[in-house]
């Protein structure tokens, strides 16, 4: 059984994988740093001085009118916080754009890279038609047989 544990570990899908569940959670911080710190400050005071992170709707208010959300949290009224919503679904869009690009490239690299494997080689020997020995493509006269030798396209 550990044999096939150490199998399992080694093949490249699996080491491939960590690095990018690794790699993909470092992105996601970047993009909520993004998204919170850069994006959203400007898009709030062009919308009129609005935080997004700390907007939400009060559902019982028989405890009260919460000033903010951890406030809400403290005295235990629930409340929908819309406004991380917002953040969230605009960090996911911008996670899902990077991720589009980046298969977008990945894919036209590899439809470059297929394409140059099916395109076939020019052939750099022939066979002379009068003695059937192997010849160069480039080739004017057999080396075998000294016969005179039509032009390889007329072949």
């Amino acid at each position: 059984m550990w044999n096939e544990f150490r199998q399992f570990i080694a093949r490249g899908n699996v080491v491939d994988l960590a690095v990018g569940v690794v790699i993909g959670a470092a992105f996601g911080r970047i993009v909520t740093s993004l998204v919170e710190g850069i994006i959203m400050p400007p898009f709030g005071l062009l919308l009129g001085r609005i935080d997004f992170s700390s907007l939400f709707w009060v559902l019982d208010t028989t405890k009260g009118i919460p000033v903010s959300i951890a406030d809400a949290k403290a005295k235990g009224i629930p409340v929908i916080a819309y406004g991380q919503f917002i953040n969230d679904v605009l960090a996911f869009l911008i996670v899902a754009f990077a991720v589009f690009l980046l298969v977008k490239q990945v894919n036209r690299i590899k439809s470059a890279f297929d394409r140059q494997q099916q395109q076939p080689e020019t052939p750099a020997t022939r066979e002379c038609p009068y003695c059937a020995s192997m010849i160069s493509i480039k080739a004017t006269r057999c080396p075998q047989c000294t016969s005179e030798l039509p032009l390889a396209s007329a072949v």
